[in-house]
């Protein structure tokens, strides 16, 4: 077994730029998913990994070496220390293909489901239970790379263990970026906006959806076709992002929502959460009457109203309400 260390980068390597459009547009930033979503990133426009602003820097500021593991068709190992530009990320690219060549469908995503009702997701998070309905019909690709990922039936690139795998992807991942008065954004196994998942999905973007209401779902990417885990919420109308997200879902209560919303961050470019906020699991189901049957009595369903940006408001009895 071979065990080296080699400053050098080598072609399985990719580097992912931390910036993202969020830097030039709060808004569209939220769409991105491996940077964060909305500004997702993604990504998405919350945003992904899009070298938007980091692809300005000049590639002679080099910054730490990360090291990263490799391993050779014959199974040898070894460490490799890269160099990446300042305001970049070292991504460790598949050293093999998408066992599912690049086709994951809504019946191997759904197996073992009911048959019947409308298809939705619980997202327990540290702050309180989120749960939304799933556009199947309208987005049936990201639907279901949504549940697949969730349920464990999709696989995707671990670059740590160096291998394509199948879990709960989102159990344990965060919410890693909140901008109140626009979105929550989470789905990175990184925490940071920037990881990727080893392959990217196709738009499903309706040109008559409009982003008008809080607590609709959509998928997190850097541009067109770059979709991989990340997805964002909304808190509000954003009209700005019409035609350039796929939506696929749509959650309460948005009061909730609005609140992990407001939990103090890092502000730009991250706008992580200062206290994390954990994504526990994520359950799915088919119910007839589909998230409103879900949703235990007595839930607060009220459409908070505007609150000035940068207020923090903390869930009741949550880890952040001291």
């Amino acid at each position: 077994m071979i065990r080296a260390t080699c400053f050098v980068v080598v072609a399985a390597l990719a580097l992912s730029g931390c910036g993202d459009k969020e830097n030039e547009q709060q808004s569209s930033s939220a769409a991105s998913s491996n940077t964060g979503a909305a500004s997702p990133s993604t990504s998405a426009a919350p945003s992904s990994s899009a070298p938007a602003s980091s692809a300005k820097t000049s590639a002679s500021e080099e910054t730490e070496i990360s090291i990263i593991k490799a391993k050779t068709k014959a199974g040898d190992e070894a460490a490799i220390g890269i160099k990446a530009p300042a305001g970049w990320t070292v991504m460790r690219a598949p050293t093999g293909p998408d066992p599912h060549g690049g086709k994951f469908t809504l019946a191997e995503a759904t197996k073992g489901l009911d048959k019947q009702g409308t298809l939705a997701a619980h997202i327990d998070t540290s702050m309180g239970s989120i749960y939304c309905d799933l556009f199947e019909k309208n987005a049936p690709n990201t639907v279901a790379n949504f549940v697949g990922l969730a349920r464990g039936k999709r696989k995707f690139w671990d670059a740590d263990k160096i291998e394509w795998t199948a879990r709960s992807y989102y159990d344990g991942t965060t919410i890693h970026r909140v901008m109140p008065g626009f979105m929550i954004q989470g789905g990175d196994h990184t925490g940071t906006g920037n990881g990727g998942i080893g392959y990217t999905m196709p738009d499903e973007i309706k040109p008559d959806e409009r982003a008008d209401r809080p607590g609709l779902m959509f998928m997190a990417s850097r541009g067109a076709g770059t979709g991989e885990s990340q997805f964002f919420i909304t808190t509000r109308p954003a009209p700005h992002i019409d035609g350039k997200f796929t939506m696929f879902g749509e959650c309460s209560p948005v009061g909730l929502v609005d609140q992990i919303s407001r939990v103090p961050s890092a502000g730009k470019p991250t706008f992580k959460p200062a206290t994390p906020v954990v994504i526990r699991g994520v359950e799915v189901r088919r119910l007839q009457g589909g998230r409103m049957k879900w949703i235990p009595k007595g839930t607060d369903l009220t459409v908070p109203s505007p609150v000035p940006m940068g207020r923090a408001v903390q869930a009741p009895g949550s880890p952040l309400a001291k």
